[in-house]
């Protein structure tokens, strides 16, 4: 039974079989609040006398017609699709039904919010939920166009793929027809209805039309909408993209659509993009958080031309969208914006890419995808981050004018179509006079990474004799690839205070050894440095005397990017057990001294957090917990007033204070008691203080609900939901699992926010959480099959007792959990996308047993 899957065969045949020319679909948002009115016209060309079917989720469906001629639901509906048999050459398919609300970030999601009591709606249909809304063909490669008609409250406004026309009034409702969209997805158009507010602006598209510009949120959210910056953004990606494409903007308007309990972090619907809106901030943000709002604003509007205008035939091409939405918005970023050092910033995003291609699912960036289970679960580090990292190095390989040419071909060939990667690859040969069949064939279709290090000699006056680069297959089975990269040299200036770059040399490195022969002769710098410029994707290691320089002086080099490749490094070698985790994080915290990088402030801080929490031996934690958060202490306090770094910092002491002198500390903090200079305590970082007091059973109940009432928004709700999961006891720790495992009313962000909040004694008091272990290996499989996607996968990454590796023994020792129950459950009777995640987190789980055992 298909349910609600659709495998790549099925769709391939489905469109062979048919093509849609246009959709008509009128939606009643003024039945409830649990239901809309939903009716769709179908006009479509098929094989005379084929049959094949049509999409639907839907509580009650009323009436199908095709071709005049009435279908009984009840004989033809089943497992979310509508049986269509007799077909004609041309065809007219009806459907009246009425469909269900969705509270996942699924479909048409509803969402009221507590400060003005009204409801907002959005769609979000990525990869197969535009049949949670209309009748459809789910499949990307079965483009149409689209004419809404929705009906909503008199006082609401309506947003999708077309322009907003003006309403026409009916009673209390309000009726917006909107004209015929442009040839697209299913999956890419929208619907966002409600009382929602915003601002408007235009520019000028490449070929002279006026593009209207929307950013739009709740009422609630309408103080903290930096319209001007994000329309600046806008407008200026516009006029990059425009000219690397070759290729005007395709659409007629373009708003961007800030809506609530958002299950990603954006959707690049066409003309009507909607983001979480976290993304608007009501505190003060790090200058990374800004960064990453402007690059997702750039990912987006690159998705006009990349996903929208061509799109991928099937979903094992969706690198075709998100790769390159992820390559082009970092060079935007770089090129175009104010962020010139963008592709440091890509550090963060890279390292996400690289772990994830280190798991046991890792997969080629051009994935096998064999139904729609198999996509859910590939929108990852690989997809996005690789497959950026892969493009920036395939520019370098053929040269930039060349890659820009090949992707202006594409275009100006392809527009308003469907292609597969090899279309894409044909153009960039022509462009660039290169074959890369063989350079697709280890980059594109091949998992896994390289590792990189280098073999040197030294003569007695200390010049080298002898450079080479030794190139691994980290993976089993995965190639060598060729790497177009730069070799760095570093040492101390006279002075001894900064690290200066003495050589830097551009090479193409392929197979297993390469000489660098233009070293032969040169002096030994302190530090060689491969990757130098970051350019390639491998992983690196440094010869023996480099990496003790690198080690011993990381906070006299000044460039970010430079002691961002260090540190990934450094980082690389405690994932794999290669150096103590208590001296990486000593590292970190030697090298936060000196950054001045947001991004990479933001991602040291990340991987020193799980450093601490998880790659540190329980034995050892408290201690180093506390030297930690004395050391970040000194950091906030040392930094200058009000900037970046003592944001960042304050937080982490915050989180990671131990001892009674360092809650005492908080605690003065959140009384006023204490203060750091311009530092903003606003009511996130009161929050953090709340709930870092909740857990240490310093406050309770009383001070969760005096800062509810200071914050009685959506937000405030979700934060006191955390700080109640975080309450110190194995009572409350047991109830919170319950809840988060099985309660289906729980909201999205509410219920992440007490999952995170159930873990936060995770690595100091393991025994508040007796009986989770064995709880949640009985609970996941059916958990998964009583959720959507979205929820399910969030459910079991969240709860999953990863935070629990070398706490426990027996049966509830996760990795011996893990290891059983992926024994007893095969992929003949347990879904594949579910056996997948519980092998990724139980290989995170080991893995953190290897490096806790490194001393």
């Amino acid at each position: 039974m298909p349910g609600t899957n659709l495998t790549r065969e099925e769709a391939m045949t489905r469109s062979d079989l048919i093509q849609v020319e246009n959709y008509e679909v009128y939606l009643d948002l003024t039945k409830g609040d649990r239901i809309f009115g939903s009716e769709t016209t179908i006009k479509f060309t098929a094989q005379k006398n084929s049959a094949t079917f049509a999409d639907l989720i839907a509580d009650n469906i009323h009436e199908i017609t095709l071709n005049g001629e009435s279908l009984a639901p009840e004989k033809v509906f089943s497992d979310s699709r509508i049986a269509l048999s007799g077909l004609q050459e041309e065809n007219t398919l009806t459907v009246k039904a009425d469909c269900l609300y969705m509270h996942t970030g699924e479909g048409l999601h509803r969402f009221v919010d507590p400060v003005d009591g009204e409801a907002y709606t959005y769609s979000q249909f990525e990869v197969p939920d535009a049949r949670r809304v209309y009748t459809t063909f789910e499949q990307p490669n079965l483009k149409a166009t689209y004419t809404f008609t929705v009906r909503t409250p008199k006082h609401w406004t309506v947003f999708s793929n077309s322009p907003t026309p003006e309403p026409r009034f009916e009673g209390d409702s309000a009726v917006f027809e909107f004209s015929e969209s442009e040839k697209i997805s299913t999956y890419i158009t929208a619907i966002v209805a409600g009382p929602y507010v915003g601002r408007t602006g235009e520019l000028t598209s490449a070929d002279g039309r006026v593009i209207p510009l929307g950013v739009y949120c709740r009422p609630s959210l309408e103080k903290y909408l930096d319209a001007e910056e994000i329309m600046d953004i806008t407008r200026r990606g516009f006029e990059f993209f425009e000219n690397e494409y070759g290729c005007a903007y395709p659409f007629r308007k373009y708003d961007q659509i800030f809506v609530p309990e958002y299950n990603a972090g954006a959707m690049e619907n066409a003309g009507c993009v909607t983001f979480r809106d976290e993304m608007l901030f009501r505190a003060t943000p790090s200058e990374a958080q800004v960064e990453s709002r402007a690059n997702t604003i750039l990912h987006e509007l690159a998705h006009m031309w990349f996903g929208d205008l061509v799109t991928m035939k099937w979903w094992n091409d969706l690198w075709l969208n998100e790769s390159f939405a992820e390559y082009m918005s970092h060079l935007a970023l770089a090129e175009a914006t104010r962020w010139t050092d963008s592709w440091t910033g890509f550090t963060m995003r890279k390292d996400w890419g690289m772990n994830q291609d280190q798991l046991p699912s890792t997969h080629p960036i051009v994935a096998p995808i064999r139904d729609l289970q198999d996509v859910e679960v590939n929108f990852d580090g690989i997809t996005y981050a690789k497959g950026a990292a892969v493009l920036r190095q395939l520019a370098s390989y053929v040269g930039r004018e060349a890659f820009t040419e090949g992707l202006r071909a594409y275009f100006k060939k392809h527009s308003w179509s469907n292609t597969v990667v090899d279309d894409l690859l044909n153009e960039l040969e022509a462009a660039s006079g290169r074959d890369l069949s063989t350079w697709a064939k280890v980059w594109l279709e091949e998992a896994g990474v390289n590792l990189m290090r280098p073999e040197v000699e030294v003569d007695g006056n200390g010049n080298y004799t002898s450079v080479k680069i030794r190139q691994e297959s980290f993976n089993a089975g995965a190639s060598l690839r060729p790497h177009r990269m730069a070799v760095g040299g570093y040492s101390l200036n006279a002075a001894g205070t900064e690290m200066e770059r003495v050589f830097h040399i551009e090479l193409d490195v392929t197979g297993d050894l390469t000489e660098v022969p233009g070293l032969v002769g040169q002096a030994r710098p302190d530090v060689l440095l491969l990757n130098d410029g970051d350019l390639t994707y491998t992983k690196l290691r440094l010869d023996e005397y480099s990496l003790e320089n690198a080690q011993k002086s990381i906070d006299k080099f000044t460039d970010p990017l430079t002691r961002s490749i260090i540190m990934a490094s450094a980082w690389d070698m405690t994932r794999d057990a290669e150096l103590s985790p208590a001296f990486f994080a000593r590292l970190v915290l030697r090298e936060l001294t000196v950054e001045d990088n947001s991004m990479v402030m933001t991602l040291q801080l990340r991987n020193l957090a799980h450093t601490l929490s998880t790659f540190v031996a329980p034995a050892d934690r408290r201690e180093l917990f506390v030297e930690a958060a004395d050391a970040l202490r000194a950091l906030a306090e040392n930094a200058k007033p009000g900037s970046d770094a003592q944001l960042q910092t304050a937080k982490m002491a915050i989180s990671y204070a131990t001892n009674e002198e360092q809650l005492a500390w908080v605690k003065a903090l959140h009384a006023g008691e204490v203060v750091l200079p311009e530092f903003d305590v606003n009511v996130e970082i009161q929050w953090a203080l709340v709930q870092k007091l909740v857990a240490a059973g310093v406050y309770g109940e009383a001070e969760i609900r005096d800062m509810e009432k200071e914050d009685p928004t959506l937000t405030g709700k979700q934060r006191a939901a955390g700080a109640r999961a975080q309450v110190p006891t194995a009572e409350v720790k047991k109830a919170t699992y319950e809840a988060c495992m099985h309660d289906q009313s729980l909201p999205n962000d509410t219920r992440i926010n007490m999952m995170r909040g159930l873990w936060a004694q995770a690595a100091l008091q393991p025994e508040l959480y007796s009986g989770i272990v064995v709880s949640f290996f009985q609970d996941v499989k059916n958990m998964w099959e009583s959720n959507t996607h979205h929820t399910a996968e969030t459910i079991a990454l969240l709860l999953f007792p990863a935070p629990l590796a070398g706490q426990k023994d027996g049966l509830e020792a996760p990795q011996l959990a893990a290891k059983a129950w992926l024994v007893k459950n095969t992929e003949a009777d347990t879904s594949a996308a579910l056996i997948r995640l519980i092998s990724e987190r139980l290989d995170a789980v080991e893995r953190s047993l290897r490096v806790q055992a490194v001393k």
